[in-house]
């Protein structure tokens, strides 16, 4: 079930990011988050009122899901950039679908035009997924990031809210 992350599920949301971080490319960093960092992390969400969701599979978090401002400046206000995180365990059962779809409801009924997502370059299940979802490929950033001894290419999709009867959602 998905549901909003409470200050509980914290720590387990800290154990499926610092994965990400030690184990794959999905996260352009190189250390583990802290438990306090993560804490400022929700404090900061919540003070500026963007949401975080979690799959919650009888009381354990299978994976969560944000999103916020893409960039500072006043003109991005409607379009935001998403992240989504899914435990290792967990994978292949529809959770990162399921989360994505609620990120793009929220993000639709506070009135975004434009969700962004930027996916390392070789992850291609979270491509395929989100063109699934209805996101298009705008690009890729040759070597944005380098981890594991090795440059890392960044894919850019996009998906576009419509205000006519075309739209997915």
């Amino acid at each position: 079930m998905i549901r909003e992350a409470t200050h509980e599920d914290l720590a387990a949301i800290l154990e499926i990011y610092n994965h990400a971080i030690i184990h794959t490319t999905a996260v352009y960093s190189y250390h583990p988050q802290t438990l306090e960092e993560r804490k400022a992390w929700f404090r900061s969400k919540q003070q500026f009122n963007w949401p975080v969701f979690v799959e919650d599979i009888e009381g354990v978090v299978a994976g969560f899901a944000t999103y916020g401002p893409f960039r500072d400046w006043p003109a991005y206000q409607y379009t935001v950039e998403h992240s989504i995180y899914v435990h290792p365990e967990y994978r292949g059962r529809k959770i990162g679908k399921r989360l994505l779809h609620s990120v793009l409801q929220d993000a639709k009924g506070r009135g975004m035009k434009t969700m962004v997502a930027g996916i390392d370059a070789t992850n291609d299940a979270s491509i395929r997924l989100h063109s699934q979802l209805g996101f298009q490929h705008n690009g890729t950033i040759r070597k944005a990031g380098f981890k594991f001894d090795r440059w890392l290419d960044l894919a850019f999709m996009q998906y576009i809210y419509e205000d006519d009867e075309g739209s997915l959602l």
